[in-house]
């Protein structure tokens, strides 16, 4: 019997644990990534800087680039100078904007490219796609290769800021949402769905739903780095930020072009993917609210630092930023005197 597969692209090392970053220079050689250490190490601001200092020793052939925010322009600064030089990998160190930068940059290289992260802010440290500001400050996604290795230290995510970990939370369990924005799509306009890719998204942010560990655990921390590398291959075996990306990052998306900076990604798309599931009416909405309260993450427009109104325009908006994106905001197709009445009722809602 003739067996049929297909091959997904993923990591050749996941390493999350205590002490990950000591036994950075042996998964480089030992993983055949770099036998003799020849790489390019991309630091940012912040631990980054502490773990070049831990690892350097042993690697002795590396070349350390330091880089500052998460722009388009950094990310191409950052290609030059990988181009001037002869490197087998790119280990990239640091937060979100620092991967996002050495992923994109390796890449473009035509580099594999190593993902070292020092917090758990958001589901960038295993996935396909990059994301990076243009000149205007406006971020745009880029598809890139998947990590050929990701490494996450425990003892470095304990010493990052609770709001950083809060925000990993609301990134993680948004997947709920945009699960099922996917399958209305699937009802609605017959967008198959990719069994697989949903199973690796829907169980990391489950554990997340489920779970009962304290926010400043290591079992906790494993358990959000986990869910976070889930999301990372969801995304790149369906091909897209689909099982991933809903509602709840169409309003981030809004959110970020009509209210620059005005909160982290994770939060943004946690109250997004909670406004969603009221107005999907699924279930979804009561366990959701739960899980974010229990882990003081945003549920509320006040919580982001804006009003009813704001938050009304964002969701207005939030179909334009992803046209080719069917979700529960594309099914209602609310008037902007409906998204005012289901705004009120949603805040209202959420603080009984």
């Amino acid at each position: 019997m003739a067996l049929l597969a297909r091959m997904v692209a993923c990591p050749l090392a996941i390493e999350v644990r205590n002490g990950a970053v000591a036994a950075l220079p042996g998964l480089l050689s030992d993983g055949r990534i770099s036998a003799a250490g020849h790489v390019a190490v991309v630091v940012g601001p912040g631990l980054g800087e502490e773990v070049v200092a831990e690892v350097k020793p042993a690697l002795e052939n590396c070349v350390v680039h330091s880089v500052s925010g998460g722009s388009v322009a950094t990310a191409l600064g950052l290609v030059d100078e990988l181009r001037e030089g002869s490197h087998d990998a790119v280990v990239g160190i640091g937060g979100g904007r620092t991967l996002d930068v050495a992923k994109y940059a390796a890449n473009q290289a035509g580099l594999p490219m190593v993902s070292v992260a020092t917090n758990l802010a958001h589901d960038g440290i295993a996935s396909p796609v990059a994301s990076l500001e243009d000149d205007d400050g406006r971020k745009g996604s880029f598809g890139v290769h998947i990590p050929i290795a990701v490494v996450v230290d425990l003892d470095y995510v304990g010493r990052s800021p609770e709001e950083q970990l809060r925000s990993g939370i609301g990134d993680a369990l948004s997947n709920l949402s945009a699960l099922a924005d996917w399958e209305l799509a699937a009802e609605d306009r017959g967008e198959p769905i990719d069994g697989l890719a949903a199973a690796f998204a829907r169980s990391g942010a489950e554990s997340l739903l489920r779970g009962e560990d304290d926010l400043g655990s290591d079992a906790f921390h494993r358990t959000l780095a986990e869910a976070l590398v889930l999301s990372g291959l969801a995304m790149a075996v369906a091909g897209s930020s689909r099982p991933c990306s809903g509602a709840c990052h169409e309003i981030s998306h809004a959110i970020d072009a009509l209210y620059p900076k005005q909160a982290s990604h994770g939060e943004q798309v946690a109250v997004g993917a909670l406004f969603a599931s009221f107005l999907r009416e699924d279930g979804l909405f009561e366990p959701l609210g739960a899980a974010l309260r229990g882990h003081g993450v945003a549920r509320v427009p006040a919580d982001l630092g804006l009003d009813d109104e704001q938050f009304g325009a964002a969701v207005a908006k939030a179909p334009s930023t992803r046209p080719d994106r069917y979700t529960i905001l594309e099914r209602l197709e609310l008037a902007e005197d409906e998204i005012r009445d289901r705004v009120a009722r949603y805040v209202d809602a959420v603080d009984r």
